[in-house]
């Protein structure tokens, strides 16, 4: 870590979230990047709108990348929160694949300080503004789907068209497509004070790719909801997954903890072989 003028430090980061787009009044459009530094210390890295990132910048899951970032001030108190220049980011080689060998490679910095509850998060919130974490689920019980508006808010819509007419970009004039679904984990954590009771909305990036991949091959609405649970449940949360949650709060709503993200290893045994697991998201 560099510091540099004016509060402002290189760092490098290797990304192990993406949320999925959303349309912004402030920042145009706005995807919260995550991720871990050397050291496995969290960090949040927004505003990036990363489809109008020149190719050469758009970074993967699970890619180092270097850039210079300044500690977010006013608003957001939130001590993992940073503000990237996106000019600076620099990917650095390629994602660390997930293969059997590479997620113990993964987990050696996403795992570096994990917590063992959501109980702990809350805790370290109160004591020192913690918005970031990782833990363990004792059990996932259900993927719950709700019904969500189809459209985004007419407020987001109309500033980003006063944006976006004194323009040239040409990569993401219209804004993302809105996934007409909201998606919650049901689970509970091993810990005493743990009422077994958390339901947890599912912002992670591979949720709206997955749903509207489906929706792209001909599937309808339903179907492609259908599709996500059976990967978001019953594979990445399967009984062969030693599973954990990547979590984080909300700006507007600093009590409110979302899933941004889901850490899923094949659990390995001492007599299995070690072929490659396949990859089911282009993101990974």
């Amino acid at each position: 870590m560099t510091n540099g003028d004016g509060g402002k430090q290189k760092l490098k980061v290797l990304v192990t979230v993406k949320t999925y787009p959303i349309p912004s009044a402030m920042y145009d459009e706005l995807v919260c990047t995550a991720g871990v530094t050397e050291s496995g210390d969290f960090i949040r890295l927004y505003p990036i709108n990363f489809r109008d990132l020149p190719f050469s910048q758009q970074f993967k899951k699970y890619q180092w990348i270097e850039l210079v970032v300044e500690k977010h001030t006013g608003r957001d108190v939130r001590k993992e929160s940073y503000r990237p220049d996106s000019d600076s980011i620099q990917p650095l080689g390629e994602p660390i694949k997930p293969n059997p060998g590479n997620w113990a490679e993964r987990a050696r910095y996403a795992l570096a300080k994990k917590a063992r509850s959501m109980e702990d998060l809350y805790d370290q919130q109160e004591a020192d503004r913690t918005s970031l974490g990782i833990f363990k689920p004792k059990k996932v019980h259900d993927l719950i789907i709700t019904p969500d508006d189809p459209e985004w808010k007419s407020s987001f819509k109309m500033a980003l068209q006063q944006v976006r007419l004194w323009e040239t970009r040409t990569a993401s004039k219209e804004p993302p497509r809105k996934v007409p679904f909201k998606f919650h984990y049901h689970f509970e954590c091993d810990d005493q004070r743990c009422k077994g009771n958390h339901r947890m909305m599912i912002e992670d990036w591979e949720v709206g790719a997955l749903f509207w991949r489906q929706v792209d091959k001909g599937a309808s609405h339903e179907e492609a909801a259908a599709s996500v649970k059976q990967k978001f449940l019953d594979e990445l949360c399967g009984p062969d997954k030693d599973t954990y949650f990547f979590v984080g709060t909300i700006l507007a709503y600093p009590k409110t903890w979302v899933v941004i993200g889901v850490f899923w290893p094949k659990i390995q045994h001492d007599d299995e072989s070690s072929n490659a697991q396949m990859n089911l998201f282009d993101e990974e």
